[in-house]
Parts: structure tokens; sequence; C-alpha cells
């Protein structure tokens, strides 16, 4: 049988942007910066971050576990490890990860400079990378909602130093 700790890293660093660290002297793994996933000191109990309506789903499913809470608010589970085969591990692992910012959405290489509006709305656009990007006109590129004069001098700065440009209408 496989460590439990082991299923947890495998799991854990199998999931993109994922970093392995400690946490309080716990084998923690966290994604863009925040913690997502934890393994308890003796080796038994995996910490999970979730949104309180995941967490209380997934105390129904594992009453071993134990709710985890910061200041009066439910932030995740505690659940010992031999309660959760692969398959219950791996979707609260994955649940956790997502919770802190993890996704499964394609890379994107766009500047972060850009702002939040701006790169959702080239997300919602179906653009990810400075290369789609270049398919559009500065016109088409700044009429998009959320996109502003910073994001496009932003964009255009990248584009260049990739020695792209915006398509010539």
């Amino acid at each position: 049988m496989t460590d439990p700790g082991e299923r947890l890293r495998a799991l854990a660093l199998g999931l993109p942007e994922t970093e392995e660290g400690t946490h309080f002297g716990m084998a923690a793994y966290s994604v863009r910066g925040k913690g997502f996933a934890s393994l308890t000191k003796d080796g038994r109990r995996v910490q999970l971050h979730l949104s309180p309506e995941e967490t209380e789903a997934a105390l129904a499913a594992h009453p071993g576990g134990e709710r985890l809470e910061r200041a009066g608010r439910t932030i995740g589970l505690r659940v010992p490890l031999e309660e959760l085969d692969d398959a219950a591990l791996a979707a609260l692992v994955r649940a956790s990860w997502r919770s802190r910012g993890g996704s499964d959405d394609p890379p994107s290489d766009l500047p972060t400079g850009i702002g939040r509006p701006a790169t959702r709305a080239l997300h919602g656009a179906g653009l990810r990378t400075l290369a789609e990007v270049a398919g559009l006109t500065e016109a088409e590129l700044s009429a998009l909602h959320g996109v502003g004069p910073k994001a496009v001098r932003i964009l255009t700065e990248a584009l260049a130093g990739r020695g792209l440009g915006f398509r010539r209408p």
C-alpha cells in the first residue's frame, strides 16, 4: 500500500503551479502563494482549504473529518487519510487547489500588469496569449469592456518585446 503522505504529495504536485513546502512543520502545498493542502505532523490527516459549502459536503461524506475554523469562520476540513480512497482524496485536493486560485485553464502569457478586468475581458474573448492578442487590431482590443488605455499600452510593449504588434486594420 502506498504511503498516505506520498498519495497526497503525488496528487498535489500533479496539479499545475503547485509548490511544495512546510507550514508550521507540516508538509504543505500551495498554488500562487496560497496554501491549499497540508499533512498533519503525525502523517495521518490531511488539511484542506475549502469553501464552507464544500466543507459541509465533505463532512457529510467523511464523518471522521472535522471543520477547520479561523476567527469563527469555516476555512476547510481536516480528515483522516485512512477514510479517503484515491478518488475521494483526489477530488478534495483538486477542490482545495481550485479554491486557492488553481486553474485548469491553459497557461496564459498575458502580462499581469494589465489588471484583472482586462485579463478577464481577454480570457472572456478566448484570448490567453500575446500571439492571440496580436491577431486583433488596437481598436478591437480597446473595444473590449475592461480593457483601458493602460492595458493597451502594456500589451503594446509586451508585443513589441516579442517582435509582434497588433493586426493592421
